[in-house]
């Protein structure tokens, strides 16, 4: 009488261990049967605003269901970031993050709500752009050489225009002074615009910025560019030298946009957006519209979702010193 019960025992105990298999399987199989939402941590109508709409359009085509854009203002994009990490982990909620969010708010938020590197799930990096050092049209110096050597003589005289404490534009600019062992005076702005604006009117000297905030002030002249920060040159300003071919190979630097999942998500739903934005990025009208956009689509080398994990925690070991050291 007893072997029959114990048979009965392990049958049911093989069904239990593999119901969390199969409902991952079935999540992957019904998934998505809904609209998706991503959350985006900055305003309606920027550029990050605007390749979020792009790429999440595209996606859409694949997924079979609207991607919706949600503006999630505050805090230097970690409002946002922290209403994605805690979104339920289905899928239906997921973030357009970027080097702001995961990399640069470890140091300048002291009490962060979210580790970028633990609290959420890689879906793949959706966009990198170059960021461009430019000055005012009537700046002395020629090229990046003669750049260096007058911060370096002139420093005390010097400033640079950004967005305020937190900024792209600001962290970018304390890479280039830290460089040049220069204490220049920054200047906050009110945004980006504002900072070009004031580059155009001989307000402020240096600024550094993407293509979004200089482009075409630097195809018209109205400012001087010296050195494109990025690897290789932009396809949107192919005559702007790299700052290696310039003579400051260490200024390597620019902006990057993500897309992450609350921690939890399943992996096959994982595996299904990473595939749409994969084939969002191989479109050719999505990577047309991104490089009139001044930014490109990343290498195929670059979209992992493991790639995206080992980036973030290399861009936090690389900007938290940084910026610690500059905001004492």
């Amino acid at each position: 009488m007893k072997l029959p019960h114990r048979r009965q025992f392990l049958h049911l105990a093989v069904g239990a261990i593999a119901l969390p298999s199969a409902s991952r399987f079935a999540w992957g199989q019904t998934y998505p049967a809904r609209p998706i939402t991503i959350i985006l941590p900055f305003a309606a109508g920027g550029p990050s605003d605007t390749y979020a709409r792009i790429v999440g359009g595209q996606m859409s085509r694949d997924l079979g269901q609207p991607v919706v854009i949600e503006n999630i203002v505050g805090a230097g994009g970690t409002i946002g970031s922290t209403r994605a990490m805690r979104a339920k982990p289905d899928g239906y909620t997921i973030l357009m993050g970027n080097v702001g969010t995961h990399a640069h708010s470890v140091a300048l938020v002291s009490n962060l709500a979210y580790k970028p590197d633990a609290d959420f799930e890689p879906i793949g990096l959706v966009i990198e752009a170059p960021s461009f050092l430019a000055a005012r049209q009537d700046f002395p110096a020629k090229n990046l050489a003669e750049l260096v050597t007058y911060v370096k003589a002139n420093a005390e005289k010097l400033n640079v225009g950004h967005a305020g404490v937190g900024s792209i534009s600001y962290t970018n600019g304390l890479l280039l002074t830290s460089l040049l062992s220069a204490k220049v005076t920054f200047v906050p702005f009110n945004g980006t615009a504002p900072a070009a604006t004031a580059l155009l009117a001989g307000q402020i000297d240096l600024m550094v910025g993407n293509y979004s905030d200089l482009g075409p002030h630097i195809q018209s002249g109205a400012v001087k560019v010296y050195a494109n920060g990025a690897v290789e040159r932009s396809r949107a300003l192919p005559n702007v030298p790299t700052s290696r071919e310039a003579g400051l190979p260490e200024f390597q630097t620019g902006s990057w946009w993500a897309l992450f999942a609350p921690k939890g998500t399943p992996q096959p739903i994982l595996d299904k957006l990473s595939g749409a934005l994969d084939n969002a990025l191989d479109d050719e009208n999505v990577r047309k519209r991104l490089v009139e956009l001044g930014c490109d689509a990343p290498d195929k080398a670059k979209r992992s979702p493991q790639w995206l994990a080992t980036f973030v925690k290399s861009e936090i070991v690389r900007w938290t010193p940084l910026i610690k050291a500059a905001t004492r």
